[in-house]
């Protein structure tokens, strides 16, 4: 295993539009991960009788009609959250737009490493983390291959900062977020395909 140098044709590179598709996109893939599951009783759900208090007038107390009021102590609670769904629709061609920008960034900074291949003689984390070291890489990356492969998969899971994904299958979030993304040379022919689309 050893770094590679590659030539990229600047003109395949989208860094002069797409910055609000990348938005769009990060915001999309974000929401779709909330969970969504927060609820709370409203005072028609809150066990309770509907038993007026105290008579209406008389008492000295304001006029109360049942316990289970929002202004009270154990009520309901008035316009609290309900399970939604945040999920939001993307068009496939901004998606790709915000890939290709997201993937043209990477490339003209840097941050893109390419090695001929990943070769492991055991499924042992330590080694990842040693050639991830002998690259510089030191703050979080993702491994990209061309197609799953069992042995780096498993020394990759276990380091915290460190993420894997197939060529294809890399999305623009995944891409974001990762400082440094290292592929091999069959995955990185992916990625400059699914950024000439």
């Amino acid at each position: 295993m050893k770094q590679i140098e590659v030539n990229v044709d600047q003109s395949t590179l989208v860094l002069d539009k797409g910055a609000q598709a990348l938005k769009d996109a990060v915001t999309a893939i974000r929401n779709a991960m909330r969970a969504g599951t927060a609820s709370t009783k409203g005072k028609g759900e809150v066990a309770g009788s509907n038993k007026k208090p105290w008579k209406q007038k008389g008492t000295g107390n304001a006029r109360a009609g049942f316990r289970q009021s929002p202004v009270w102590r154990g009520g309901g609670v008035a316009h609290g959250p309900k399970p939604r769904d945040f999920s939001q629709k993307i068009n496939k061609k901004v998606m790709k737009l915000a890939f290709a920008r997201a993937l043209s960034e990477k490339i003209s900074s840097g941050d893109v490493i390419v090695v001929d291949e990943f070769k492991f003689e055991a499924p042992k984390t330590k080694l990842m983390a040693a050639f991830l070291k002998s690259l510089g890489v030191d703050r979080t990356a993702i491994i990209v291959q061309k197609e799953v492969d069992e042995t780096t998969l498993l020394v990759t899971s276990n380091l915290p900062r460190v993420d894997y994904s197939t060529a294809e299958a890399l999305d623009v979030y995944s891409l974001m977020i990762a400082k440094k993304v290292v592929c091999d040379q069959a995955g990185f022919d992916v990625l400059l395909s699914r950024l000439a689309k």
